[in-house]
């Protein structure tokens, strides 16, 4: 993979964003700080303008790009649990890079703090995860659906289809969570 003399850097909440797509490969001229970039963030900004596919990683991990455009790369009306200090929910909003989803996304917390990003999954992947699986079978059991049709969803989850998860890891203790959603 392709980098430049700096090397990518460190999202604590999102450790690979290459690897779950919200950074690709692709120079492009950074429209915060104006160099010339190998890797491009392709992922939700929420700011007053439109910036997709013009900005760096650098510039969103060191908070330039929130600041120069007063961006967010996470929607603010996500729901923070009690206890997360504020300045994570700073981190998580303005220097970090967020993802697609089909509807809104959601960061997920744990253990009084974010948890890290680890990408779209589906059925098969997320059955490496029990953890996370139980989580969104607890989530389905209040849905009032059939048990047919709940099996038939978490049957159904694929990572790149209309019904999909978002694997998270929480920092502090190693659990994974996950949600779900779908077009």
């Amino acid at each position: 993979m392709p980098a430049d003399e700096e090397g990518l850097p460190q999202f604590p909440y999102h450790p690979d964003p290459v690897g779950t797509g919200s950074v690709v490969a692709a120079a492009v001229v950074c429209a915060c700080c104006g160099r010339r970039r190998p890797f491009t963030y392709v992922g939700p900004v929420y700011a007053v303008e439109e910036l997709a596919r013009v900005l760096c990683p650098w510039c969103i991990a060191d908070g330039r790009a929130a600041a120069m455009f007063d961006a967010q790369f996470t929607d603010a009306s996500w729901r923070v649990s009690d206890g997360v200090p504020a300045d994570v929910t700073e981190l998580v909003l303005r220097r970090t890079p967020g993802f697609v989803g089909w509807q809104q996304e959601q960061w997920l917390h744990h253990c009084r703090d974010a948890a890290e990003f680890h990408g779209p999954v589906g059925a098969n992947e997320l059955a490496a995860f029990p953890d996370a699986l139980e989580r969104l079978r607890l989530k389905v059991a209040g849905s009032g659906w059939s048990a047919d049709d709940k099996d038939w969803y978490l049957q159904a989850l694929s990572k790149d289809g209309p019904v999909t998860a978002y694997l998270f890891r929480c920092r502090h203790c190693g659990s994974h969570l996950a949600y779900s959603d779908s077009t």
